[in-house]
C-alpha cells in the first residue's frame, strides 16, 4: 500500500519553532511529529510513502533515512516548485501512487490521532466506492465544513455545509483519506482543493463516504492547538500503555520524561507535560500542561505553565511563564521574568517581563 503526507511549506503557524526546524520533525510527545504517522502507516503495511514538501526537503533527508531502515518503507520527496493546495500533490506524486491498483491514503501532517488505518482500508474496500474521508465529531460544527449523509445509504456522502447555522450534522472532515488511483484522473497539475474541488466531483458521482474516527482528534499545527493536542495525546497513552508515562511523587497526572531528563525530587511536574532529552529542571520549579523540548533548562522556583520551551533554552529563577508562551531555539529567559503569551525568536535575551501577547524579535 502506498501513503501522502501534505507535509507543505513553511509551517508559519508553528513559529518560531519552526524558523530552526522543519515542522515535521518538530518533537510532539519527543518524537518529531511526523513520525507518529510514518509508524502509523507502516503498521498498517503500507510500503511507499511520499512526503509532499515545498520547504526545505534537504533537512529532513538524513532524518526520515533512518526511519525507512526502521521501518521498512520507502521515503520520497514530491517537491513543489509553487505550492500546488491539497490536491495538485497527489497529481505531482502520480506515479507512484498510480503504480498499482490499490488505494493509497493521503494524510495531513498537522493531525495527530488514533490512525486507524487498517480498518479504515477495510471498510474502504467494502463499500466499493472510489474515496473514504475520515469525519471526527465536533461539539460546535458551525465553526467547520459539515459532512451531511446520504438518507438511504449509510455512510455515503451527500454534499458539504461550510459554517452551517442550522444543526445538520457534527462530523466534519479530519484530514485523513483513501482512495482510488483513479480519482487522480480528476486532479489537474495547478494549485488545487482536494476539498472544494475534488470531493465535491465524487459527491456528484455518489462514490465518496465517510468513516468515523474514535478516541481522539488534533490538528496541532499552532502553539495552541499544539498544547491541546499533548494533552489528547497523553491521555490516550495513559488509557493504553501506563509503561510510557513518568511515576514518581513529584509527577501529577500525565506526564512523558525522556530518561536522559535530570528533575530535582523538590520540582512538581504535571499534569499534561513533555520533557525532552538531557533537560534540566531546578529546585521547586512547577511544570504543568507544557512542552520542554531538549536541552533545556528550568531553573529553581519558575513556574511554567502552558508553555512550549524550544530547544537549548534557559529559564532563569522565579520566573513565571504562561498564556500559550513559546520560546524558540536558544532563548533566555533572565530571573524573575514573567512573560504571558509572548512569542520569543531563536536566540535572544529576555530581561524585561512581556505581560501581553507579544512577538519578541
Amino acid at each position: 500500500m502506498k501513503g501522502l503526507i501534505l507535509v507543505g511549506g513553511y509551517g508559519t503557524r508553528l513559529r518560531p519553532l519552526t524558523l530552526t526546524q522543519p515542522k515535521p520533525l518538530v518533537e510532539f510527545a519527543n518524537r518529531p511529529m511526523i513520525l507518529h504517522q510514518i509508524e502509523a502507516l507502516a503498521n498498517a503495511g503500507v510500503t511507499d510513502i511520499v512526503l509532499a514538501v515545498n520547504y526545505r526537503p534537504e533537512v529532513m533527508v538524513e532524518t526520515l533515512q533512518k526511519y525507512e531502515k526502521e521501518y521498512g518503507v520507502s521515503i520520497t520527496f514530491s517537491v513543489e516548485t509553487e505550492p500546488l493546495g491539497t490536491a495538485g500533490p497527489l497529481k505531482l506524486a502520480e506515479k507512484i501512487l498510480k503504480k498499482d491498483n490499490s488505494p493509497f491514503f493521503v494524510l495531513n501532517s498537522d493531525v495527530i490521532c488514533e490512525y486507524p488505518f487498517k480498518e479504515l482500508a477495510d471498510f474502504h474496500n467494502a463499500h466499493g466506492g472510489k474515496g473514504t474521508i475520515v469525519a471526527t465529531k465536533v461539539d460546535e460544527p458551525s465553526k467547520y465544513g459539515v459532512i451531511v449523509h446520504d438518507i438511504q445509504t449509510p455512510n455515503l456522502i451527500d454534499r458539504f455545509v461550510e459554517k452551517p447555522v442550522e444543526f445538520v450534522g457534527n462530523r466534519i472532515n479530519a484530514g485523513l483519506y483513501i482512495l482510488n488511483p483513479e480519482v487522480i484522473d480528476l486532479i489537474e497539475m495547478k494549485p488545487t482543493s482536494i476539498e472544494k474541488e475534488t470531493f465535491p466531483i465524487l459527491v456528484e458521482q455518489k462514490s465518496l463516504y465517510s468513516f468515523d474516527l474514535e478516541g481522539f482528534w488534533m490538528d496541532v499545527g499552532q502553539p495552541k492547538d499544539f498544547l491541546a493536542g499533548t494533552v489528547l495525546y497523553l491521555s490516550s497513552v495513559a488509557k493504553k500503555n501506563e509503561e510510557k508515562l513518568a511515576k514518581g511523587s513529584n509527577i501529577v497526572g500525565n506526564v512523558i520524561v525522556d530518561p536522559t531528563a535530570k528533575i530535582s525530587p523538590s520540582a512538581k511536574i504535571g499534569p499534561n507535560v513533555t520533557i525532552g532529552p538531557n533537560c534540566v529542571i531546578g529546585d521547586g520549579a512547577r511544570i504543568e500542561r507544557s512542552v520542554i523540548l531538549a536541552n533545556s533548562t528550568v531553573k529553581e522556583h519558575s513556574l511554567v505553565k502552558s508553555t512550549i520551551i524550544g530547544w537549548n533554552s534557559t529559564v532563569g529563577r522565579w520566573c513565571r511563564l504562561e498564556g500559550v508562551t513559546v520560546l524558540g531555539d536558544d532563548v533566555e529567559v533572565k530571573d524573575e521574568i514573567y512573560i504571558n503569551g509572548g512569542k520569543v525568536l531563536p536566540h535572544k535575551s529576555i530581561s524585561t517581563n512581556v505581560p501581553q501577547e507579544a512577538i519578541i524579535m
